[in-house]
């Protein structure tokens, strides 16, 4: 006799039940988000402020004045992460073969020798602002790489204490949200075109989602070239996961968890990433879907409703990002630290903007 995985009680029901609670309130923001941006439309004919941005805000305000509990979490997290790996894949569909190579080769080359110069000088400037050498490392990687996922992937790596990659972690959150309200007025106020713009929030914004947040107020060309410069980007992590795993002993005993808090923490044994987790799934995805597209075979008529999937699983992201940040958390991680992450970024920003002039983007 087949087994009902669906029956009442099942572990399949268990967990889907679990997911909604949190999903409900994903959900429930996104439709606060998309009512915001229509009242824009209503009151001065445009939206101001898009609904991505706004769902970050929303979600934000939310955890900040409250902290849900832990039946909310899986929710939360589910469309933090879940929703937005099928919203890349699916923005895939977007991107053809002429998009890439209106981008040119000398921006893909660049983007290798922007990570390289960003990882050398925010190391440098954590150790000149005291930080300890993987905590330096930590927010040198996440700051020129990817974010959270960058210092998740190479704290194994260099035996980072757990502390410290909380407290690099915690900043990447608040500070990657300020970055995307930010990012737009900087574009604006610098007269940048779409693939310029693009190009620059690929180049600084740190998660995937964040930069098409980031990129939308300039429209659709900013965010399918700030996408493809940010997935470039994001594949950076394999080669410098690897070189690390090849430094990391000579990085020393040093640790920040006695610099950060006074509490020694055992370090996690030092393990080499899998392949598939330097090449993450919805980044072959969106590859992928690359290809698809530019031999037509995704036909035309689909294209539509999978770039509006995209955004409305972008948007339910968005409000999952928000939800999962408390601005609080950048008082408790100490001034040497946001010194270190706010000037890597600023760093990494003049690097970036210095490339697209020197490629010449149009």
């Amino acid at each position: 006799m087949v087994r009902d995985t669906a029956a009442p009680g099942s572990p399949v029901l268990s967990r889907v039940g679990g997911l909604l609670p949190g999903l409900a309130l994903c959900v429930a923001v996104t439709a606060l988000a998309f009512a915001a941006a229509e009242a824009e439309v209503a009151l001065f004919g445009q939206a101001w402020i898009e609904a991505l941005v706004l769902a970050i805000l929303i979600g934000t305000v939310i955890r900040t004045a409250w902290t849900p509990s832990a039946r909310w979490h899986p929710g939360i997290g589910f469309s933090a992460k879940i929703l937005l790996e099928v919203a890349v894949v699916l923005l895939g569909a977007s991107v053809s073969a002429a998009t890439i190579l209106s981008a040119g080769p000398a921006l893909l080359l660049g983007i290798a020798a922007v990570v390289a110069m960003a990882l050398l000088a925010g190391f440098g400037i954590g150790r000149l602002l005291g930080l300890p050498v993987r905590m330096a490392v930590l927010v040198a990687c996440g700051n020129a790489i990817c974010g959270n996922s960058a210092i998740a992937a190479v704290a194994p790596v260099i035996d980072a204490h757990s502390d410290d990659v909380a407290a690099s972690i915690a900043f990447t959150a608040v500070l990657g949200v300020a970055v995307v309200l930010g990012l737009p007025l900087l574009g604006f106020g610098l007269q940048l075109s779409g693939v310029q713009y693009g190009a620059l929030a690929g180049l600084t914004v740190y998660a995937v989602p964040q930069v098409i947040a980031a990129a939308a107020p300039l429209g659709a060309t900013a965010v399918q070239i700030g996408t493809l410069v940010k997935l470039v980007r994001v594949l950076m992590l394999g080669p410098v996961c690897l070189l690390l795993s090849l430094l990391a002993p000579r990085l020393g005993g040093e640790g920040a968890g006695g610099a950060t808090s006074g509490v020694t923490v055992e370090r996690p044994r030092r393990t080499h990433p899998p392949v598939h987790h330097l090449v993450p799934w919805f980044i072959q995805g969106f590859l992928t879907m690359i290809v698809l597209r530019s031999l037509g075979l995704i036909p035309h008529a689909a294209l539509p409703a999978m770039e509006h999937a995209a955004t409305l699983l972008t948007v339910v992201s968005m409000a999952a990002l928000g939800l999962g940040v408390d601005v609080r958390t950048v008082a408790r991680a100490g001034g040497r630290v946001t010194a270190a992450v706010v000037l890597s970024l600023l760093v990494l920003g003049g690097i970036s903007l210095t490339l697209i002039r020197l490629i010449g983007l149009a």
